[in-house]
C-alpha cells in the first residue's frame, strides 16, 4: 500500500487559513491515482486536474473527488500544465503529477516560504523511496540537464522536478512558451534569466501508479531530454520580462525536508 509523510498539522492549520492555493495536475488516464492524490490536497486548497484527453474516466473521478477539471484537447505536458496556470486564480499556484509519485501535502512548506517572501520558486528534489521509483535513464536524463542548466544560468540544482510553487501573476509573466515535456525547464530558465531566488527541497519520490508517458521508456527519456535541450539553447530572455520586482541575482537555497522510510 503506498503511504508518505504525514503533513506537519501546524503548518497544514497555517495553510488553510492562510490565502487560497491553486494546485495544478496534469492529468492523462491516472483513474487509479487520483483518489490517492486526491486525498493529500492540503486543506483549504483547491485542486484543478487538467485533463489531457484520457479515455479511462479521470475528469469524472475527479469531479466526484471535489476537484476542479479544466480540459485542455492539445496533447503535451506543457500543455496541460499552462492550461491549469491561465485557469488558477489563487496568488500562490503548485504544480504536482497526478500520478502518485509525488504526494502534494510536501508543497506546504514549499508555499509557506514563497508567501514569506524567502524564495520566488521553489522545486522539490526527488527522493526515491523504492526500487523502481526512478528508473536508471531517467535518472541519467534528468541529471544531464541539471548540468546543462548550471552552464546556461549558474543555478547549482539537483533535480528538474515537476513538484513546484510560485506566484501565479509572476509565472504568467514569464510567457512560457514550450507545451511538451520543456515547460518545467522552461519555467527554471525564465525566472534565472529573470534574477528568482530558486530553492529546492528534497521530497520523498514514490513508484508511479499506472504506465508512465514519458520517463517510463528509453524513448519517451530522450524526447523528454531533446525538449528540454531545444529549451536551454534559446538566448537569455531580457531584463524586462522579469517577474519579480527587485529580486536579487539568481541563487538556489538548498533545504533538507522530511522523508519517508
Amino acid at each position: 500500500m503506498k503511504t508518505s509523510p504525514a503533513t506537519d498539522p501546524e503548518a497544514a492549520a497555517e495553510s488553510a487559513a492562510a490565502a487560497p492555493v491553486d494546485v495544478v495536475l496534469p492529468c492523462l488516464n491516472e483513474a487509479e491515482a487520483l483518489p490517492w492524490v486526491m486525498a493529500r490536497i492540503p486543506a483549504g486548497w483547491r485542486a484543478l486536474v487538467v485533463d489531457n484527453g484520457s479515455t479511462d474516466g479521470s475528469a469524472d473521478i475527479a469531479r466526484s473527488l471535489g476537484a476542479t477539471v479544466v480540459n485542455e484537447s492539445r496533447r503535451g505536458f506543457g500543455a496541460a500544465c499552462h492550461a491549469g496556470l491561465t485557469a488558477a486564480t489563487a496568488d500562490i499556484v503548485c504544480f504536482c503529477d497526478c500520478d502518485a509519485s509525488l504526494d502534494p501535502s510536501q508543497l506546504v512548506p514549499f508555499v509557506r516560504r514563497v508567501r514569506a517572501g524567502e524564495a520566488d520558486l521553489v522545486l522539490g528534489r526527488r527522493r526515491p523511496q523504492a526500487r523502481g521509483a526512478w528508473p536508471v535513464h531517467a535518472r541519467a536524463g534528468n541529471l544531464a540537464l541539471a548540468r546543462m542548466l548550471r552552464r546556461r544560468t549558474g543555478l547549482r540544482l539537483h533535480d528538474l522536478g515537476p513538484l513546484r510553487a510560485a506566484r501565479r501573476e509572476a509565472l504568467l509573466a514569464l510567457d512560457l512558451t514550450d507545451r511538451r515535456s520543456g515547460y518545467p525547464l522552461e519555467m527554471v530558465v525564465r525566472a534565472a534569466d529573470a534574477g528568482w531566488r530558486i530553492a529546492e527541497y528534497d521530497v520523498p519520490y514514490l513508484p508511479r501508479t499506472g504506465a508512465s508517458k514519458v520517463t517510463g521508456t528509453w524513448r519517451g527519456t530522450w524526447h523528454a531530454v531533446r525538449d528540454m535541450s531545444r529549451v536551454l539553447a534559446e538566448a537569455p530572455t531580457a531584463p524586462a520580462a522579469q517577474a519579480v520586482p527587485a529580486a536579487p541575482a539568481a541563487s538556489t537555497a538548498p533545504v533538507r525536508g522530511k522523508e519517508s522510510r
